[in-house]
């Protein structure tokens, strides 16, 4: 019994006087931010809050105005999250210490005392929401409580875990976990199948105010945050977020060729630049991109996050509009692609992600990477989304499962059938090609700037045994069976080849004819020519004879390709063939050069060059620079360069961190897009 104040003696034997013991106060909390972040592989992130991963213990000091009686105080850590924060759905989260200590979600320890300072450990549960929490001690005394003001010093992040076997996203490997959830800068490849080529993009996941944005990106899409605390949900939210089609997410798509309202998707070179915007605009999408910005951005957001992904290219890639695992190619009377018929496309290449994590909602077999594709393509459940579906299961032909497995499955296996029209609008097949699609998929290999070639995780052998078990095992799961068969082969066989060229460079096409009978046959063939869009759609188209000089430049339109059709027919016996080749024409070269010895704390020079190598003037051109962890990105505008003129750009830089670091630079007009350059230094 406590009694204060007393202005009489009391007499009696049972009752005893002691001085009043004063309640607790708290005069500071220590986060131990630097200590904390480095033990959860979080101090590349320059945000001066506390961040750890989720199922990992951090380390919080308190300091009370008296030394704190673990019998006789009761001290509860709170954090909470949202505008509702609520104990049952894992918004509001208490972890006690002292008289009264009960479990919770988190588990809490007193590690140690000192004088009036207490060090605790906190464990966020592995399957917690991510996100950032509020921090509150509260004294809990029989008078009430009295909680500590809102700080936001000692908010704290909480972010999934590829370190932790207990989470959903982890990885068993640290050189795993460097490449595919630290790296923050990578390479993107495109181009196409026999002209393979690539660019740097800066993830950026670790710049400034990039966490906050992807955050930002979740709460305006309106993610409840039950669903945060589940990979799977994330991931799917994510790949609907990351285009605007439904939701006024992050990018708008565009492959209109006018970008005078926004940014040409070929003039990013990298996420950070994209989310910021997004963000300081209070989540107006940003304008514009095509299949690699969306997966360059995507890859940031799970990154950031905590979730290990990658981005993934899938050279001639089905876009299959119908959906009946058919590319169908409708060639009018003479041979010539008709394009108001022809629906489906095959793009020279398509980029996508992978995020790696357990399905427990699928057989374990099922579990590893998965697809995920932002691009707005085709809608999933109302959404214009897709995945997470699992790499194993599109491999081996199981698409009953979740999510969107049938759609990829498409966009590797459909088969390319040639279709000849007549007057009367009837058709007939006229070729089918079995392996055109899906011929190649790649991802940057670790440590590396080259590509690792992942086919085979995706595709069995084309003509295999278990290439036929998994055609057979999709039918069963509802993709149309083949029922077209084949012409009877033709015993003649054409191939065309192509030169890789620069823009404006003179090539050489060429028609190999190869006659695999005994009889003479007579061949009459029509080509056409196409110049196409990256995916596969069609701009201008030219007719050409078997020798013909032909001028292309008038005709190019943005990551210019042309596309060459041959329709053949056997003069003989009347069977007809048809195949088609993709030429990919390269851009000019863009330089960087860097004077001086990067080193921390002192200036060095980067010089950006190209030089026009038309015969024309480009005009409104954009100039980036940027480098995660050294500059941000650097924009310059120039009105015109003139036939055979050039530019220099200097930026005078000064490391602030030491180790390796990459230079990405883009030039991008109307009239030239995709001119990229990158360069390794390592600042000392």
């Amino acid at each position: 019994i406590y009694i204060c104040n007393c202005s009489e003696t009391v007499n009696h034997p049972s009752l005893f006087v002691f001085p009043a013991k004063p309640a607790l106060s708290v005069l500071s909390v220590d986060m131990r931010v630097t200590d904390n972040k480095k033990a959860h592989n979080t101090s590349s992130y320059k945000n001066t809050s506390l961040i750890v991963r989720r199922n990992k213990e951090f380390i919080i000091i308190i300091r009370f105005d008296r030394p704190f009686n673990n019998q006789q105080d009761n001290v509860h850590l709170e954090f909470m999250i949202g505008n509702s924060p609520d104990e049952n759905k894992g918004t509001y989260i208490t972890v006690s210490f002292g008289k009264e200590k009960r479990d919770g979600r988190w588990n809490g320890r007193v590690i140690g005392m000192q004088g009036n300072e207490v060090t605790v450990g906190i464990t966020p549960d592995a399957s917690c929401i991510i996100g950032r929490f509020r921090t509150f001690v509260t004294i809990v005394t029989d008078l009430g409580k009295q909680r500590t003001q809102r700080n936001p010093d000692i908010d704290l992040y909480v972010l999934f875990n590829a370190w932790d076997p207990e989470d959903l996203v982890y990885m068993s490997r640290d050189t795993d976990r460097q490449e595919y959830v630290m790296n923050d800068v990578g390479i993107i490849f495109n181009g196409e199948i026999n002209n393979i080529s690539s660019r740097a993009w800066n993830f950026g996941q670790f710049e400034k105010g990039v966490l906050d944005a992807c955050l930002l990106v979740l709460d305006a899409g309106k993610v409840p945050l039950l669903y945060r605390g589940n990979a799977i949900e994330v991931v799917r939210q994510g790949s609907a977020l990351i285009n605007s089609q439904d939701d006024d997410g992050v990018l708008v798509g565009s492959w209109s060729g006018d970008y005078s309202t926004g940014t040409a998707p070929t003039a990013w070179t990298g996420s950070p630049e994209i989310l910021l915007k997004y963000a300081k605009d209070g989540g107006l999408p940003v304008c514009f991109a095509q299949c690699w910005v969306f997966a360059g951005v995507l890859n940031t957001f799970m990154r950031c996050l905590g979730i290990p992904t990658r981005v993934v290219t899938n050279y001639c890639s089905a876009h299959d509009n119908t959906g009946n695992l058919k590319t169908d190619i409708i060639l009018d009377e003479d041979g010539r692609v008709n394009r108001s018929r022809t629906r489906d496309s095959v793009w020279n290449y398509h980029s996508w992600n992978e995020v790696f994590m357990r399905r427990p909602d699928l057989p374990e077999r099922f579990s590893g990477w998965q697809v995920i594709d932002c691009t707005p393509q085709e809608t999933s459940d109302g959404l214009y989304r897709c995945g997470p579906t699992s790499v194993n299961a599109i491999r081996d032909g199981e698409l009953s499962y979740p999510f969107d497995a049938r759609f990829v499955f498409a966009e590797l296996n459909s088969d390319v059938i040639y279709h000849q029209s007549d007057k009367y609008g009837n058709t007939k097949v006229i070729n089918v090609d079995t392996t055109y699609v899906g011929k190649l998929l790649i991802t940057k290999r670790m440590n590396s700037n080259a590509y690792e070639d992942i086919t085979s995780a995706y595709k069995h052998p084309e003509g295999s045994l278990k290439e036929r078990e998994t055609m057979q095992m999709a039918e069963r799961r509802g993709v149309s069976s083949r029922d077209y068969l084949p012409p009877a082969e033709a015993g003649v066989t054409i191939e065309l080849q192509a030169d890789t060229i620069k823009i404006g460079d003179n090539f050489k096409l060429t028609l190999n004819i190869k006659n695999q009978t005994r009889q003479t046959c007579t061949l009459s063939a029509t080509i056409t020519g196409c110049v196409v869009y990256y995916t596969g759609i069609t701009s201008s188209i030219f007719n050409l004879a078997l020798q013909v000089s032909l001028e292309y430049m008038p005709y190019l339109v943005e990551q210019s390709n042309l596309l060459f059709v041959v329709y053949g027919r056997i003069e003989e016996n009347g069977k007809t063939l048809s195949t088609m080749r993709v030429v990919a024409l390269r851009p000019p070269e863009l330089t960087i050069k860097v004077t001086g010895t990067p080193r921390v704390g002192k200036d060095f020079m980067v010089t950006v060059s190209f030089r026009n190598p038309f015969n024309f003037i480009l005009k409104n051109i954009q100039l980036r620079l940027e480098s995660p962890g050294l500059i941000t990105t650097k924009l310059k505008t120039y009105d015109h360069i003139a036939p055979g003129g050039s530019l220099q750009y200097t930026e005078t830089i000064t490391p602030q961190y030491p180790g390796k670091k990459v230079l990405i630079a883009c030039l991008d007009c109307a009239t030239v897009r995709q001119v990229t350059s990158q360069l390794e230094i390592f600042v000392q």
